[in-house]
């Protein structure tokens, strides 16, 4: 029976149900029209840039060689500038019905890529769990009733997103074993450099001509949220659960982030709690279960074990006889050389005796 992690379950519920929240809570801050989408990401990505700077002085300071830095580049382009930019010039150009639909396909690009790259095995209880949590945050989406299309409709919107999404899947699986190795703030403020390099020269313009003395304390406080939340904590988070759980698991918590969207919108008097959400709920956390309890490779490997015959397990498969034989003392080459010594010493004193 497997064994729940429950701190790797923990850290991406936190993370993904704080993401969930930031949805509505950006939502009001760019309804000003002061802060534009992204001003949005460079205020995340510099902010927790300095947030894991400064934590870092309070931790242990680790050595990251030039080639581990090259990875964790790699990492923040895929983990954070591909996956943040994607999404966020995708959601201007279409429409926000597609990409909260097209946002349920990470999961999928997980296990697809986990079953490649890490040898994870695609089973039918992973892929019943995949297509339940899909339909439970598909029933979110079309059932909110506000499936209009404002925005637009591009084929080139919904591409970023599905592409914010694969970005987003490929960080998981690539990085699975290459997190273990640092501590979650050598990794996240190393990430976040790279990411504030690549990210500001393109876009920094906006956050500077922002003007952030007309923001209100409601705009402001929302603000700090995005920041310190969504972004800092909640990347904190996923390092956690990346380092505790397998990425097609993982990777299923991104559907909890359109159920505590709706949860709060209900919270705050914008929807209403009925049978359909219900519905929802239940499909989501079933998909998660199904998921979570699946075979992993490790469960494949101790199974294929556990069947092989018993001669298999038999160096050279020489047949289980071979144990109850008798073995003939052998010597060793040191006391065979010991022994060849022994015998010309003794021939040479027993010649010399004979001439005497």
């Amino acid at each position: 029976m497997q064994t729940i992690n429950w701190k790797g379950h923990g850290a991406m519920f936190g993370a993904n149900a704080i993401w969930g929240l930031m949805s509505p809570v950006a939502k009001f801050v760019m309804l000003g029209g002061i802060v534009t989408p992204l001003a949005v990401t460079d205020l995340r990505i510099v902010g927790a840039m300095i947030l894991f700077w400064i934590l870092s002085f309070f931790r242990k300071s680790e050595h990251v060689p030039p080639k581990d830095l090259a990875k964790l580049f790699g990492a923040s382009l895929l983990g954070v500038v591909l996956n943040q930019g994607s999404f966020i010039l995708g959601v201007g150009m279409t429409s926000p019905v597609n990409a909260s639909i097209i946002t349920t396909s990470m999961p999928l690009w997980a296990m697809i890529l986990a079953a490649i790259f890490l040898k994870e095995p695609i089973t039918a209880k992973k892929v019943l769990g995949i297509a339940a949590g899909a339909s439970g945050a598909l029933l979110l989406v079309l059932g909110s009733g506000n499936t209009d299309s404002a925005g637009g409709h591009s084929v080139a919107g919904d591409l970023l997103v599905l592409f914010a999404q694969l970005s987003y899947a490929l960080y998981f699986v690539l990085y699975k074993n290459f997190v273990t190795r640092y501590s979650l703030t050598t990794i996240m403020k190393w990430m976040f450099t790279f990411a504030t390099l690549c990210i500001l020269p393109f876009t920094g313009r906006d956050l500077l001509s922002t003007d952030w003395q007309a923001l209100s304390a409601a705009a402001i406080g929302s603000l700090a949220f995005i920041v310190v939340g969504s972004t800092f904590l909640s990347y904190m988070l996923i390092i956690v659960g990346q380092k505790n759980l397998r990425p097609t698991v993982a990777g299923m918590y991104n559907y909890i982030q359109p159920l505590v969207a709706t949860l709060a919108a209900v919270c705050w008097g914008m929807e209403t709690f009925d049978p359909t959400k219900i519905c929802s709920v239940l499909l989501i956390f079933s998909g998660v279960y199904l998921v979570t309890t699946s075979r992993s490779r490790a469960d494949a490997e101790k199974s294929r074990i556990r069947s092989a015959p018993e001669t298999a397990k038999i160096p050279g498969n020489i047949g289980p006889s071979v144990r109850n034989m008798p073995r003939r003392p052998s010597r060793t080459p040191i006391a065979n050389e010991k022994s060849a010594l022994f015998e010309a010493n003794s021939y040479c004193i027993f010649r010399n005796n004979e001439y005497l």
